[in-house]
């Protein structure tokens, strides 16, 4: 812990000036960009989407691949140096590789990491990794296979297991597994959850349930992050604090012995938009600097030249608010 601390502390003091254009006006870097590559995606977890599933956008005006690593190229020479590959589910993008392998080129750009359903990723990620994928999150609510397909309203609950052992077994370290925790649902497997890092080397991240859009959230139905907390250190007293990044979005915690870590997103009860440096583009070209951005802050960039997009990089970036997650419960929020 302390040569960690000794090194952010020599990467402040010799830290190069931050591009103008991802700094808003509240002096927040934003030096970390999800792309969505798809609307689409294999599974209808109930929490995510309706259904139904939702209206898709005509392809045509879907970023294209080159659109993509513009965009990428652009963001990364301004400081950007972590991308995140999301969705819908990434990994049904039949060139998601091949994007990855050109990601992979661009100068100053340290990690490509994928969110993912994990449903592809057995099959799919050594040839990812050799292209240069660098970290995993996979989604993951239950270990009960029964209660898997009820809350995915999809089969594959041995697929997606599958693909966290295959991404262990590839030497990524730590795999991040997020579990969207609802009660009446998935509350009473806190404990099997942390129980999995002590003999894996996994960040089992437990994520306080959010509204979108047809989903039917309401308050009842969210577990805050001091419950679940509470239930793990009733388990297990010893259950450390982690340090953490001033950016991160995650509380971590480490029960000691066990090789990996649990950790906590407290999007509805300790909000994290302070300290937030990420930024998104969605599938259709939208820029969002925020989670809960509906309207008005998304900025369409397919079509942009680069000169033009860094300009409404800049602008919508400029423009962002200080806080907005504690009112997301009252707004449309995209699903």
């Amino acid at each position: 812990v302390r040569e960690l601390s000794r090194r952010r502390q020599f990467l402040r003091e010799h830290v190069a000036p931050f591009s103008a254009f991802l700094t808003d006006s509240f002096g927040r870097q934003h030096s970390y960009l999800r792309i969505s590559l798809t609307e689409k995606c294999n599974l209808r977890c109930q929490y995510c989407m309706p259904e139904e599933g939702v209206p898709l956008t005509p392809k045509a005006n879907l970023l294209t691949t080159e659109e993509i690593l513009t965009l990428a190229r652009l963001f990364v020479k301004e400081g950007i140096d972590k991308i995140r590959l999301t969705g819908g589910e990434p990994l049904i993008r039949p060139d998601v590789v091949d994007i990855v392998a050109q990601l992979q080129r661009l100068e100053g750009l340290r990690t490509i990491g994928v969110t993912t359903n994990g449903i592809n990723l057995a099959r799919l990620l050594p040839q990812l990794q050799k292209a240069g994928l660098s970290a995993i999150n996979i989604s993951l609510d239950t270990l009960v296979p029964a209660k898997f397909e009820f809350i995915v309203r999809r089969k594959g609950f041995h697929k997606v297991m599958e693909g966290i052992h295959k991404a262990i077994e590839l030497g990524y370290n730590p795999v991040k597994v997020n579990c969207v925790v609802m009660r009446g649902l998935n509350e009473d497997e806190l404990l099997d959850f942390a129980a999995l890092t002590e003999g894996l080397p996994l960040d089992v991240r437990f994520i306080e349930y959010m509204p979108f859009d047809g989903n039917k959230w309401n308050f009842k139905k969210m577990v805050s992050y001091k419950e679940m907390l509470d239930t793990i250190r009733q388990q297990w007293p010893e259950l450390e604090k982690l340090p953490e990044e001033e950016s991160s979005t995650a509380k971590a915690f480490k029960i000691p012995g066990f090789q990996g870590q649990i950790s906590f997103i407290t999007s509805m009860s300790e909000h994290f938009c302070g300290t937030c440096n990420r930024l998104r583009i969605t599938a259709d070209g939208n820029l969002k600097v925020s989670i809960p951005s509906s309207t008005g802050t998304p900025c369409h960039l397919s079509g942009a030249s680069e000169p033009g997009a860094a300009e409404i990089i800049g602008l919508a970036c400029g423009q962002r608010r200080a806080a907005r997650l504690f009112v997301i419960s009252q707004m449309k929020n995209r699903p």
